[in-house]
């Protein structure tokens, strides 16, 4: 009774009286830390947004400026040293709060900037920001229905909005926004040991089933069959053709052959379409004839074909697009490319289950990935989990029950939802072809420089892979000799070397914020060794790879202006790494 009459006494109205505890007249003043509950001017969370809009602000470089945020692209702190840090007895006020978090970002690479173009690194669009941080203030969680109501309706029309652009029937469809291309990868692989190996849910994997994909696959492949106890051992990766740098079809046709005659399970098939760099897309449709082929053997569920299409899914926008009267006139070097890559995206709809990015080739902000998957009713029947005696289902969706996550924020969802409402397939289409109409104006002026030379002429993608070389060499020649003559390898790797050597000078301007003609360098990458020399196709020679400098223009506001300096920069660069070298 006493605790009651203190804790009421010390009320009224609201407001804390003079006679209660210090907790209740600190917490009192704490209120100001939260967000208002209530419509009015004068929400703490209104007022501190707007001062942070205008640090933000500040963070930007003026017009020209260099391709990182801040003033200065300096480490702020020491390893491990930085560890050594410990909670303040007392409240510390917002502004210095926040003046700390922007301290943070002062020196990392600025996405917006048209300089930066290092990697699959787009700026998110505003749609997508917006929608993002509605999550933070309101705390939807898709655990299910009562605590998020209606914001999961993103979650269920982005699965009907992705699953015809894919040619799958909507409502039977269903997808899961999840931490990235990985986590994408692993509800794949779990989809598929669950099928083909139903008893492995209660009593484990105790069958070496395979995962086949290709050689050029993504890494994350071994993380995912470490992290389900299946193995790393299981991978069974696909020699790719030394043209297309496809999953060998024969190849893939042996292993099926070999491992139904020997009785071994297979539980997933995995379709990369759309690698980073080359922009390779696995022949899906003749694959899924293959696993028809070559069912497992008795006992065992239906082999589970998984399409990695977080790089490359994108294209499917073009499904619609008028080729003949190309609205957007794009030219015709670009008209081929999107022709080309949207109709073997087509062939995605043989797949059971896709792995998407919007933050990639989506241009929304991390973490939207979405793992999209065929048949609702079966994904979430077989890996269905039991009850939850404090979690009530009332309203129809419920994912709860047969997801990796359980407390899982809607800021994925509302982001990828917002970017497919806001820039509608016009939208994906323009940026797209945009994107590679730059990257080919990039190849003309390589093509153009004697002592440069595009290592990846052949490829797809939108990124630029070339090297350069000192005056006097003849870059085709050269890089001709060394892909395909195993008597140059010692050049190979002296211009490897060399590579390399520009490429770290090109990021040591860019973090130093060297000017070259009076611009900024831009913040570029390279490669060491995306693709093996011809006389080294299974790689046994770790040194008889390709090195390329790279630039992957994914920015809106990139120009012929901004490739033309780059290329500057490049050159610039060569030429100081040559005057060090005697």
């Amino acid at each position: 009774m006493e605790q009651k009459e203190k804790m009421e006494s010390s009320w009224s109205n609201g407001q804390v009286t003079d006679s209660a505890p210090q907790w209740a007249k600190y917490r009192q003043i704490m209120t100001g830390d939260f967000p208002s509950p209530f419509r009015g001017s004068d929400d703490p969370l209104a007022q501190a947004i707007m001062k942070a809009i205008q640090k933000i602000d500040n963070l930007r470089p003026e017009k020209g400026g260099p391709a990182y945020l801040g003033s200065s692209s300096k480490l702020t702190y020491e390893y491990p040293d930085v560890k050594a840090a410990s909670i303040k007895p007392e409240s510390q006020d917002l502004d210095s709060v926040m003046e700390d978090t922007i301290n943070l970002f002062q020196g990392m690479p600025n996405v917006a900037s048209p300089l930066t173009m290092a990697n699959v690194w787009p700026q998110p669009n505003t749609a997508s920001i917006i929608a993002s941080i509605f999550p933070l203030i309101f705390m939807p969680n898709i655990i299910e229905g009562e605590y998020s109501w209606n914001v999961h309706k993103a979650e269920l029309e982005s699965a009907g909005m992705i699953a015809n652009l894919f040619g799958w029937e909507p409502t039977k469809a269903g997808c899961i926004y999840t931490y990235g291309g990985s986590g994408c990868w692993l509800y794949g692989l779990k989809y598929a040991l669950t099928r083909v190996l139903p008893d492995s849910r209660n009593k484990g994997i105790r069958t070496d089933a395979k995962v086949l994909c290709s050689a050029q696959s993504h890494y994350c492949r071994e993380n995912e069959t470490d992290w389900t106890g299946l193995g790393m051992d299981n991978i069974v990766l696909i020699p790719t053709d030394d043209t297309t740098n496809q999953m060998s079809l024969e190849a893939l046709e042996e292993r099926l052959k070999e491992f139904q005659s020997q009785g071994i399970p297979v539980a997933s098939i995995i379709c990369t379409m759309g690698t980073t760099d080359a922009s390779v897309f696995d022949p899906i449709a003749e694959v899924r004839q293959l696993m028809d082929k070559y069912p497992n053997p008795q006992g065992y569920g239906q082999t589970l074909l998984y399409a990695d299409a977080v790089a490359g899914w994108s294209w499917i926008m073009f499904d619609q697009y008028d080729f003949e009267s190309n609205p957007l006139e794009f030219s015709q070097e670009v008209l081929a490319i999107a022709k080309k890559n949207m109709e073997i995206i087509k062939g995605i709809h043989y797949a059971d289950a896709i792995g998407v990015d919007f933050h990639k080739f989506g241009w929304s902000p991390y973490v939207s990935s979405c793992f999209v998957y065929k048949d609702a009713a079966e994904f979430e029947n077989i890996l269905r989990r039991g009850s939850y005696a404090y979690l009530q289902e009332v309203t129809p969706y419920n994912p709860m029950y047969y997801t990796l996550e359980v407390s899982r924020s809607a800021a994925g969802s509302l982001a990828g939802w917002a970017t497919m409402k806001y820039l509608g397939v016009k939208g994906f289409q323009s940026i797209l072809g945009g994107i590679l109409e730059v990257r080919y104006y990039l190849q003309t002026l390589i093509d153009e420089h004697p002592q440069m030379v595009m290592a990846d002429a052949d490829d797809d993608g939108f990124i630029t892979l070339f090297r350069v070389y000192p005056e006097g060499v003849d870059a085709d020649s050269q890089f001709n000799k060394e892909l395909t003559d195993k008597n140059y390898r010692g050049d190979l790797i002296k211009y490897n070397q060399f590579t390399e050597a520009i490429g770290e000078k090109l990021f040591n301007w860019y973090l130093s914020g060297k000017q070259v003609n009076g611009k900024y360098t831009p913040h570029m990458a390279y490669s060491t060794g995306f693709r093996n020399a011809d006389y080294n196709p299974d790689g046994t020679d770790p040194e008889a790879v390709i090195y390329a400098l790279k630039c992957y223009p994914m920015n809106v506001f990139v120009t012929p202006e901004v490739m033309k300096h780059a290329l500057n920069c490049v050159i610039a660069a060569r030429d100081e790494v040559l005057q060090e070298m005697k």
